[in-house]
């Protein structure tokens, strides 16, 4: 009776705790969590304890060409996709092909209205005919205005001559013989105005019809020109890929209305980043997949632009797809990848293997006793993948690629099983 009423009293008094009775077993409960932690935070912190040392995978360092891997995609472009407009301003007569038309070069595609400069070009021509005609009667009035004084001169002369010897033996008076050189030397200036006027083999009065005719005619070689420029030609052979022209409509001067596309030669533009470009070469092969036919095509890198483009700042890369009668279109993406040789005969290791820390670069390789050795290395060459090691590193040296994050100078670590400390290889 007693142990009965004992254990009442104990559920009683426990009762009467009421919300206590909860903060008292969160309490043992954190406390048996803070215990269980700190001992495995001793247990860790013993040397002897295997299982809880970092696990890394390792690689053998060895010599070999170290490549860089490109890779290069874009859109087909068409060998040539010109915009054609009409030079002048003009009502459309004619238009003569119909989108998907090939045509071939020189072939008349669109007519406009030459009415009104065919009215201007049999004016012009009218005029510059008159201004001809104009030109060869002043050759004949200047002709014979110079004979005319030039046999008027000499007589002149003549006869001054013989007035100075008649004077001369006392034949004349002073006043005769001044009367005579009087009309001698108006007769030697009306002579010498017109012969003045020659320079280059003509009179400046019948170079200056000469002119106005050449002038006249040019006008209407230029009406000419523009009536011709009224008829658009293809300028090369390709397919019609753009028509928006009708007869009838006023179609603007340099407003596109047609368009030709020469898929005779199809290329292939990407866009490529400053170190990938500085080690392509124009005249480099490569096998271009183009995904929507499914097929690959020989190509060539004809093109890598000698600057950056400050627009998408990167270098524009142009491959032509080699081989005739490739049915391709223009605009379908394509891609292509090579590998180019960066250095022969050298040390190298994944790019996961370098740490970078306040300016060094530093690698951790597997010493003899299993622990981890931090080496300062000096970085050459990079890729995607690798960076060249300069110095700091050995042939044979193991290196550790894996769970860099937990490793700390002389630090054990365990090997990744069946990790085979693989070769450095970028292939």
């Amino acid at each position: 009776m007693e142990r009965g009423a004992g254990f009442g009293d104990l559920r009683e008094r426990w009762q009467k705790l009421g919300r206590g009775r909860y903060v008292i077993l969160l309490a043992l409960v954190l406390a048996f969590s803070l215990y269980a932690s700190f001992r495995q935070m001793g247990e860790e912190g013993r040397p002897g304890v295997r299982h809880q040392r970092p696990v890394v995978k390792t690689m053998v360092l060895k010599r070999a060409d170290m490549n860089r891997h490109i890779l290069l995609s874009g859109q087909t472009t068409a060998n040539a996709d010109i915009a054609l407009a009409p030079k002048y301003t003009g009502r459309v007569t004619e238009v003569l092909v119909k989108l998907g038309d090939e045509v071939e070069e020189g072939q008349v595609l669109l007519v406009q209205d030459t009415s009104d400069l065919d009215i201007s070009i049999k004016e012009q021509s009218a005029a510059a005919g008159a201004a001809r005609a104009d030109a060869r009667e002043a050759a004949a009035t200047y002709n014979a205005n110079y004979i005319k004084a030039r046999n008027n001169y000499e007589l002149e002369k003549s006869k001054y001559e013989r007035n100075e010897y008649l004077f001369s033996i006392g034949a004349i008076s002073q006043d005769k013989l001044d009367s005579v050189k009087q009309e001698y030397l108006a007769s030697l200036a009306a002579f010498e105005i017109l012969e003045n006027q020659v320079e280059g083999g003509g009179a400046a009065s019948v170079q200056s019809k000469i002119y106005t005719a050449e002038k006249t005619e040019r006008a209407a070689d230029g009406l000419r020109q523009q009536r011709e420029d009224m008829v658009l030609r293809a300028p090369r052979a390709g397919i019609i890929g753009y028509r928006q022209a009708e007869v009838g409509q006023i179609a603007s001067a340099g407003t596109k209305v047609l368009s030709l596309v020469d898929n005779s030669h199809l290329n292939v533009d990407c866009r490529l980043s400053e170190a990938d470009a500085a080690i392509l070469n124009t005249g480099m092969e490569v096998m271009v997949t183009v995904d929507a036919m499914g097929e690959d095509y020989p190509g060539r890198i004809v093109y890598v632009s000698p600057a950056m483009d400050d627009t998408v700042k990167s270098y524009q890369v142009r491959i032509e797809l080699l081989g005739d009668d490739l049915q391709l279109k223009a605009g379908l993406f394509a891609h292509t990848a090579l590998d180019i040789l960066q250095r022969r005969d050298t040390l190298f290791v994944p790019k996961e293997a370098v740490l970078s820390r306040n300016g060094r670069q530093t690698v951790f390789v597997l010493a003899a006793d299993g622990t981890a050795e931090a080496r300062e290395v000096r970085i050459g060459l990079m890729n995607d993948e690798y960076n060249e090691i300069i110095s700091g590193l050995s042939e044979g040296d193991v290196v550790i690629i894996s769970n860099l994050d937990r490793l700390q100078q002389g630090m054990a670590v365990d090997v990744a099983d069946g990790d085979e400390s693989r070769e450095a290889d970028n292939q």
